[in-house]
C-alpha cells in the first residue's frame, strides 16, 4: 500500500490529518441525461448506432475522468428515438452536466409501482400493488374454484393467463369436457373445459373443413374478454412497453371454460344465434357458476333472441349472465341486452391514459391517444398534410380524406405526418394508419369527425398516430390552411397514471333508455372497459390487418366488451363469497352499491364533461368491496320474471317456451310492481299518481333503515313507509313509492332522481327515472 512507504514522522502527519477533517461521502445514484431528439432519423444504420454511443461515452466523459470511467457508470445509451443516457452518478456530476446548453433535463431514476389492468386498482381491489385485508379478493379467496364460462371466440390456450400454476384439483361440480380440436387445444386445472359450436355458420356458410373444429381463438376478443374476467396472475406484462406491470382477472383463482360461437364473418356476420344458445345450453349442463357475454344482443322481443332466452334459462338454474351493453353511444336508446334476468353494462374509462401529444409549428400542443410501437425523433418536425390534399389522381376527395384503400397518393405522402378523419362509427382505425404506412407517412394525425366527439381510441398502429377529439382537429386542419408550409411532430406514446377524473363515461358506450321496455332500466351498471391490458391470440397481428406480422402475446383493447368481464369477474367473487345467493340478488348487490361520483366526488361526467345521466351509466360505477355486504338487496324468482313477461302480454302458451312447469299469468300483475333494482316511470300523468312497489330482503345485521330521496326536478314523490326494520337476515320488507307530476305534462323529458334506504353503514341506491307519456 502506499501508505507503508512514506516515513514514520510523515506517515504521522497524514493519518492526523485524516483523522481532523469532517468525512465526505460520495453517494452515488442513477440518473437519466436527457438530450433530445437524434439526426440519424427513424430507420438508423448500425454505424448510426455506434456514432451515438460514442458520442455519449464522450459527453459523460467529458464530466468524468475518462471515456472509461463513462462506459464503466453507463447503465443504457439510448441510441434509436431517445437521445440521451442513464448513469450513476453523484449528485454534484449530475449537477454540472445539467448546466450543459445540450441537455435538455436530468432526472432521477426513481422506482415506479407496476400498474397493468389497472382496472381492479382503480375498483378498489389493490392498492400500489398491495392487497388490502378489506378487498373483496381476500375475502372470497379470490374467487376460488368459481367456474366461469366465456361465450366469444374461443381461447389462446398457451397463454400465462390460463396457467393452472399453484391450482388444485378440478372442481367436482364440473361436467364439462375439453371437445376434441384440430389446433391442439388443451385443458388444464385453469382451462377445464373447452366447447365450440358452428353449425349455424355452416347454415349460411355451407359445410366447413376441419379448421373450424376448433375452440383456438384467431381473433383476440375471447382470450381478451376471458383473461379479464378470472386470468391468473401474471408479472412483467406490458404493451410495447407501455402499462408495464402484472395482469390478472377478477376472480384470478376461477376456474374457466370456453364457448366458442364467434368465427371469421360471413357477409359481415360470425356469431350466429344456433350457435349461441347451443353454447348456453352447454354451459348450463356444464355446471358453471357466471356466463360472460360479450356479444351483442339487439333489441328484438325477449324469445326471439338468443341471449335472452339462453340467458333466461341460465338465471333460472342459478347462474349468473352477464352482457355488453353495446358501442353505439353516446346516441340515446341504443342500449343492447335488455332483459331484466341479465346484467347489461356500459363502459367507462380509468385513471390511466396511454397518450401521444401532437406539436404544430404555431406551438400548439394538442393530446392524442396512441399505442403505437414506433416513434419518431424528439422535436423533429415534419411536413403536414391532409389526407384530402394527398388524394391519388384516380379517387375522391371524400375517399382520400378518411384515408381509404388505394385513395392516397405516395408522392404526396412520403416523408410527412398525414391528417386523416375518422367519421362516425367507423372502426377502421388501424386501416387508416396501414394506408398511411404503405403511402410513405412518417406518422399519422387521426382527427374525428363531429358526430365522433371526443371517442379517441388507443390502438397498436403500424407507425406513431396520435387519435385527437373533433375539437383538437379543428386546430389541426386550421393550422394547415393558415401557413403553405405546415409542420409537426409526434412525442412518442407514454402511458399517464391518475388523470382525472375518472370514470367518465365512455363515449361509445350505449344510452338508455330500453326501447323494447321503458319500465326496465338499462344499461344496468357500467365498469372499466376503455384501453384494457388483457391476454390476447398469437395467432394474428393487434391491428387485425393481414400485413401486420407483429405478434403479441398480451394486447390494449376498448369496448363494452371489456366492461362485460370486469362484472362477470366481480360476479365470480361474489358467487364465492355468497354462494346462497340467486343471480338477481348479486345483480342487486352490484346495482345498490355503485357510485354516480368520479374520483374527485364530484358527479360523473360523459366525455364531453357534461354530467352524466342514469341513462349512460345505469346504477352507476361498480364497487366491488362494496358489493360484499350491500345491507339489502332486491330479490328476484323465476316467478317474478314469468309475471313480468305476462304483463308484457305474453300469453301461457308463449311462456311455454320459457317455463317448465306450465305457468299461469295473474289477473293482474303491474310493471310497476316488477322489484327491479331501478325505477322507471315513462308515463307519468298529472291527474292521477302512479304507484310502484318494491320489496327488499336484509342480507345484513339487523337494524333500521330510513329513506333518502332525490326526487326528479318537476316530480312530487313519497315512500311508504319511511323507515323499514330489520330485525334477522332473510326478512322482507315492503315499501310504495308514489309519483305525481307538479305540472300537467311535464316533465317532457326525462327527469332523474334516486331513492336510497340506509342504516348509516349501508346505502342501498336505486336510480330513478320520469317522464310524461
Amino acid at each position: 500500500m502506499v501508505l507503508s512507504s512514506l516515513p514514520p514522522l510523515l506517515l504521522l502527519s497524514a493519518l492526523l490529518f485524516s483523522l481532523l477533517q469532517t468525512p465526505t461521502l460520495s453517494i452515488k445514484k442513477p440518473y437519466i441525461v436527457y438530450l433530445g431528439a437524434h439526426s440519424h432519423g427513424p430507420s438508423p444504420s448500425s454505424v448510426d448506432l455506434d456514432f451515438v454511443r460514442n458520442f455519449h461515452y464522450n459527453f459523460l466523459g467529458s464530466f468524468l475522468r475518462s471515456n472509461k470511467s463513462a462506459k464503466d457508470v453507463m447503465f443504457y445509451s439510448y441510441t434509436r428515438h431517445i437521445n440521451g443516457f442513464a448513469a450513476i452518478l453523484e449528485e454534484e456530476e449530475a449537477a454540472q452536466i445539467a448546466k450543459d446548453p445540450n441537455v435538455i433535463s436530468v432526472f432521477l431514476n426513481k422506482g415506479r409501482k407496476l400498474q397493468t389492468t389497472r382496472s381492479w386498482n382503480f375498483l378498489g381491489l389493490e392498492r400500489n400493488g398491495l392487497i388490502p385485508s378489506d378487498s373483496i379478493w381476500k375475502k372470497a379467496r379470490f374467487g376460488e374454484d368459481t367456474i366461469i364460462a366465456n361465450i366469444d371466440t374461443g381461447v389462446w390456450p398457451e397463454s400465462k393467463s390460463f396457467s393452472d400454476e399453484g391450482l388444485g384439483p378440478v372442481p367436482s361440480k364440473w361436467r364439462g369436457t375439453c371437445q376434441h380440436d384440430t389446433k391442439q387445444v388443451h385443458c388444464n386445472r385453469k382451462l377445464i373445459g373447452t366447447r365450440f359450436f358452428n353449425n349455424g355458420l355452416a347454415m349460411y356458410a355451407g359445410p366447413l373443413n376441419s379448421s373450424y373444429s376448433t375452440v383456438r381463438d384467431y381473433d383476440g376478443h375471447g382470450s381478451h374478454t376471458l383473461s379479464t374476467a378470472a386470468g391468473g396472475f401474471v408479472p412483467g406484462v406490458s404493451v410495447f412497453g407501455n402499462g408495464n406491470g402484472t395482469t390478472k382477472g377478477g376472480s384470478p383463482q376461477a376456474r374457466v371454460a370456453a364457448y366458442k360461437v364467434c368465427w371469421p364473418p360471413f357477409e359481415g356476420v360470425g356469431c350466429f344465434e344456433a350457435d349461441i344458445l347451443a353454447a348456453f345450453d352447454a354451459a348450463m349442463s356444464d355446471g358453471v357458476d357466471v356466463i360472460s357475454v360479450s356479444l351483442g344482443g339487439g333489441t328484438e322481443e325477449f324469445f326471439n333472441n338468443a341471449i335472452s332466452i339462453g340467458s333466461f334459462h341460465a338465471v333460472k338454474n342459478g347462474i349468473v349472465v352477464v352482457s355488453a351493453a353495446g358501442n353505439s353511444g353516446p346516441n340515446p336508446g341504443t342500449v343492447l341486452n335488455l332483459s331484466p334476468w341479465l346484467v347489461t353494462v356500459g363502459a367507462s374509462t380509468i385513471d390511466l391514459e396511454f397518450t401521444s401529444y401532437v406539436v404544430l409549428g404555431n406551438k400548439k400542443q394538442l393530446k392524442g391517444a396512441s399505442l403505437s410501437a414506433k416513434g419518431l425523433p424528439f422535436e423533429v418536425f415534419y411536413p403536414l398534410i391532409s389526407a384530402a390534399d394527398a388524394r391519388d389522381a384516380d379517387a375522391s376527395t371524400g375517399k382520400a380524406e378518411i384515408c381509404n384503400v388505394g385513395a392516397l397518393d405516395p408522392r404526396k405522402v412520403k416523408g410527412k405526418i398525414l391528417v386523416c378523419v375518422r367519421e362516425y362509427n367507423d372502426n377502421e382505425r388501424t386501416e387508416k394508419s396501414m394506408q398511411a404506412d404503405i403511402a410513405g407517412a412518417v406518422g399519422m394525425i387521426l382527427v374525428n369527425d363531429k358526430q365522433s366527439g371526443n371517442d379517441v381510441v388507443a390502438d397498436p398502429h403500424v407507425l406513431l398516430v396520435s387519435h385527437l377529439n373533433y375539437t383538437d382537429g379543428k386546430h389541426v386542419f386550421d393550422y394547415i390552411k393558415s401557413t403553405k408550409t405546415p409542420v409537426a411532430y409526434l412525442t412518442p406514446v407514454k402511458t399517464e397514471l391518475g388523470t382525472k377524473p375518472a370514470p367518465l363515461v365512455a363515449p361509445f358506450s350505449s344510452r338508455g333508455p330500453n326501447l323494447l321496455e321503458q319500465a326496465i332500466f338499462k344499461p344496468d351498471i357500467i365498469a372499466p372497459g376503455v384501453s384494457i391490458i388483457a391476454a390476447y391470440t398469437e395467432a394474428t397481428g393487434p391491428t387485425y390487418q393481414l400485413s401486420d406480422t407483429r405478434r403479441v402475446s398480451f394486447n390494449v383493447q376498448t369496448g363494452t366488451s371489456m366492461a362485460c368481464p370486469h362484472v362477470s369477474g366481480i360476479a365470480g367473487l361474489l358467487r364465492k363469497l355468497h354462494p346462497d345467493w340467486s343471480p338477481a340478488a348479486i345483480k342487486s348487490a352490484i346495482m345498490t352499491t355503485a357510485t354516480t361520483q368520479d374520483d374527485s366526488n364530484e358527479p360523473m361526467l360523459d366525455s364531453s364533461y357534461l354530467k352524466a345521466t342514469p341513462f349512460a351509466y345505469g346504477a352507476g360505477h361498480i364497487q366491488p368491496n362494496n358489493a360484499m355486504d350491500p345491507g339489502l338487496i332486491y330479490n328476484l324468482t323465476t316467478l317474478d320474471y314469468l309475471n313480468f313477461l305476462c304483463a308484457r302480454g305474453y300469453n301461457e302458451t308463449m311462456i311455454k317456451s320459457f317455463s317448465n312447469p306450465p305457468f299461469k299469468c295473474p289477473k293482474s300483475f303491474s310493471l310497476g310492481d316488477f322489484n327491479y333494482p331501478a325505477i322507471a316511470i315513462p308515463n307519468i300523468g298529472a291527474e292521477l299518481v302512479t304507484v310502484t312497489r318494491r320489496k327488499v330482503t336484509n342480507v345484513g345485521s339487523p337494524g333500521t333503515y330510513k329513506v333518502c330521496l332525490k326526487a326528479p326536478p318537476e316530480v312530487m314523490v313519497l315512500v311508504k313507509p319511511r323507515s323499514l326494520k330489520f330485525e334477522s337476515i332473510g326478512e322482507v320488507k315492503k315499501f310504495k313509492v308514489i309519483f305525481k307530476a307538479k305540472v300537467k305534462g311535464k316533465p317532457r323529458g326525462y327527469a332523474f332522481g334516486e331513492l336510497m334506504w340506509s342504516d348509516g353503514n349501508h346505502h342501498v341506491k336505486i336510480p330513478l327515472a320520469v317522464k310524461h307519456y
